[in-house]
């Protein structure tokens, strides 16, 4: 803390004239695209994107990318962990990961490298701008974006010298401190180096440990980025360093945010990644451009399963004193994952006004060990998950007329995936002495290996009604590969789940009026599914091991499939510059989902005595809100001090497709007042000013609390209370 606290005073205590003023804007800038390839204007892209770019993340004081998703419509996330690192783009995504294997449906790239599983670290650290693609981007992305994408890019070296220090100051004991610098020589190399770590106690009080650091944030990034431009090769090479320790300690037995755990968990992810770029610049406007990608990540994630400790019936109505035996039981699992990915990406970039396209050839490798510890296993489960996809991909935009333009994209893929852990039956006939732990001589492998081909791609027409206003119809197929669910636990007919395909239909208007201060863009979606691949769980008693009985409960996920689903919705956003002194955003989502012929045989109300199932046709489709809304109002008082004002409103929605507990809708009020040159800025912040209880994960499945002999009741995990704080940022 002093050494935040000695920055902060550099910062103020530094020579700020007001004569370094910088005008408010009042003509909206055009901004590029990088995750088409091709670089193309967000203004001219035939799809439904939003871009959030360094300015906003610095007012919002948001050092993850979970903090910025609220901008954007219906995106939703699950934080599952410390953080949220699992996306759900229109209704689509995954919720945790628990499930063996797990294949992702939104992708998320970071400077070229695939963070797609490893969401943990993506920090908004000295991030230029967020880019989100809402529906299946097949045709670039493959298999791990049937929602959509999040692709983030970090800021580039500059000329002169450049050197930056910013910190901040919170409620919860949040402090942060980075430092960038950035400069070239002439010899044509460029440099930009980043250091930053974020700390904060949590929002959480254990009662029984007494303390009120058990979900504690200590997050340390390191950026790095080297790149050299000549007349025939550009090169960039990209290094991200993550090391992550936070703590996991966030459901509570009386749904508030005070716990009981005697072993609070964690939520931890070292990351090393890189990649390299290379352009080669060819005739008539056409690059050559070759990518190279790397990351290897050790994650760990932990939780106490019971949410409590040995003394929590004392003198209430489950005192083993009254029924001679302990009510409680004790849990703890411990997921340690070891997860590496190299990818190649060869592209072939045609830049030409008429006829802009992209060739290329892509092979990724993933590899996922596993190490599981769980009170309730005999031995540690352990397993390896290779994937091994290749692919050839095309894109290519046509004029027809002057006005009216043609664009067409077109990916093959082919996947092999092999499996295999130590969970497997034993031989008919074997038996082992030993039941506690069992030697290697009594475990045997589970395996399976699958190869699939798949083929996604997108066609849109784009007609320029005038030279500020475009419309666009478009039609894009997405893909997700099927599996198979390992447990012996669960039953021979969910065995095995098929590949999802998604085909979407969107129309959709841009704008840019007003001499450039007004944008909107809107479109219409409905996106329908195939074989809707979504997580269900089997629900077993501890006492009896019967599926459904008494809680205290175990549980074993699974991937199972619905005939078909419909996820359909309007996006609306909107920046008007009405003049030099406002500035105002907002964005609107609404969404409608359901699944059709989908009979869930580990649903609550499923009958698992008589194997009746429940049917979910028509129901809402889980994390998958009605609608989202983000209002922001920005007003520069004079050339330096300014307020943000800011309203961000969220509908229910289902916890899980497994039961009927949702989370409450809610709208949080933030507010930031700054002031700002051209060499600093500091500003004051207020998040959740009115102190909203708002869920972001839930379960309604199991009882939990021995004080009510484990009656089956909702439990919530509550995201942070009202925060004030203050950060600043100074320029040499």
């Amino acid at each position: 803390m002093k050494h935040i606290l000695f920055i902060f005073v550099l910062l103020f205590n530094s020579n700020i004239s007001i004569a370094e003023e910088i005008n408010p804007q009042s003509s909206i800038d055009e901004i590029i695209v990088t995750a088409e390839f091709n670089r193309v204007s967000s203004y001219n892209l035939s799809s439904s994107i939003s871009i959030i770019n360094e300015d906003d993340i610095f007012k919002r004081n948001a050092n993850h990318l979970e903090d910025l998703l609220f901008m954007t419509p219906n995106i939703n996330y699950s934080t599952g962990s410390s953080r949220g690192k699992f996306i759900q783009i229109r209704g689509i995504g995954e919720r945790s990961e628990f499930t063996e294997p797990v294949n992702y449906s939104v992708g998320v790239i970071i400077d070229g490298i695939d963070f797609t599983g490893i969401a943990l670290g993506a920090s908004t650290f000295d991030v230029k701008q967020v880019e989100v693609l809402r529906g299946p981007q097949g045709t670039l992305y493959g298999s791990n974006a049937l929602a959509g994408l999040i692709n983030i890019v970090s800021n580039d070296p500059v000329e002169d010298f450049y050197s930056e220090l910013s910190g901040s100051l919170s409620e919860f004991g949040g402090r942060d401190l980075s430092a960038i610098v950035s400069g070239s020589n002439n010899q044509g190399y460029g440099y930009r180096l980043g250091l930053k770590n974020s700390q904060s106690d949590g929002y959480i009080n254990n009662i029984y440990l007494n303390k009120d650091n058990t979900n504690n944030i200590d997050e340390t990034i390191a950026r790095g980025k080297l790149t050299k431009e000549s007349n025939n090769l550009d090169f960039t090479l990209n290094i991200i360093y993550a090391d992550i320790d936070n703590g996991y300690d966030a459901f509570s037995l009386d749904n508030t945010r005070t716990t009981y755990s005697d072993e609070p968990g964690n939520d931890r992810q070292e990351t090393l990644a890189a990649s390299i770029k290379l352009e080669t610049k060819l005739k008539n406007n056409n690059t050559l451009e070759l990518l190279l990608s790397y990351a290897d990540s050790e994650l760990g994630y932990a939780y106490d399963e019971d949410w409590s400790n040995k003394g929590i019936c004392i003198n209430t109505a489950c005192d083993s004193s009254i029924f001679g035996f302990d009510w409680w039981y004790s849990s703890y699992d411990n997921f340690n994952r070891d997860n590496k990915n190299h990818s190649i990406d060869l592209r072939f970039i045609s830049n030409s006004n008429n006829f802009p396209w992209v060739v290329g050839i892509y092979s990724r490798d993933q590899d996922i060990s596993l190490i599981r510890r769980y009170t309730y296993l005999e031995n540690d489960f352990k397993s390896s998950f290779d994937t091994r996809n290749s692919a050839i991909y095309g894109q290519f935009e046509n004029n027809i007329t002057n006005s009216l333009k043609f664009h067409a994209g077109l990916r093959f893929e082919d996947r092999k995936a092999d499996y295999i852990d130590n969970n497997g039956p034993a031989p008919e006939g074997f038996f082992c002495i030993a039941i506690y732990p069992k030697p290697e001589s009594c475990l045997f492998k589970n395996e399976y290996s699958k190869s699939e081909n798949f083929w996604g791609g997108k066609i849109s027409l784009q007609k320029q009604i005038d030279e500020k206003t475009m419309t666009y119809v478009l039609l894009s197929r997405g893909y997700k590969p099927g599996g198979v669910n390992i447990d012996g636990k669960i039953n021979e007919e969910n065995l095995n789940y098929d590949s999802e395909t998604m085909w979407n239909y969107e129309l959709g208007i841009k704008s840019n009026s007003l001499n450039d201060s007004l944008f909107i863009q809107a479109s219409v979606f409905y996106q329908d599914r195939d074989d809707v691949q979504t997580k269900q769980s089997l629900v077993t008693s501890i006492q009896s091991g019967i599926e459904g009985g008494d809680c205290p409960c175990t549980f074993t996920d699974y991937i199972g499939n619905a005939a078909s689903g419909s996820n359909y919705g309007i996006e609306l956003e909107l920046l008007w510059l009405p003049n030099n002194k406002i500035e105002i955003f907002s964005s609107l989502g609404f969404l409608e989902t359901e699944f059709k012929n989908f009979l869930s045989y580990s649903h609550v109300n499923a009958n698992s005595s008589t194997g009746e199932g429940f049917d979910l046709s028509g129901r809402d489709q889980s994390h998958s809100p009605n609608y989202q809304f983000n209002l922001s109002l920005n007003y520069n008082f004079n050339k330096n001090i300014f307020i943000n004002l800011n309203i961000e409103s969220k509908d229910e929605f289902y916890f899980s497709d497994r039961h009927s507990a949702k989370s409450d809708n809610y709208t949080l009020l933030n507010f930031l007042i700054g002031y700002k040159t051209d060499s600093f800025e500091v500003n004051l912040f207020g998040k959740n000013l009115t102190d909203e209880d708002y869920q972001t994960r839930g379960f309604g499945s199991f009882g939990n609390d021995p004080r009510k002999f484990y009656v089956t009741e909702p439990y919530s995990q509550y995201a942070a209370p009202r925060v004030f704080g203050i950060n600043a940022k100074r320029v040499f």
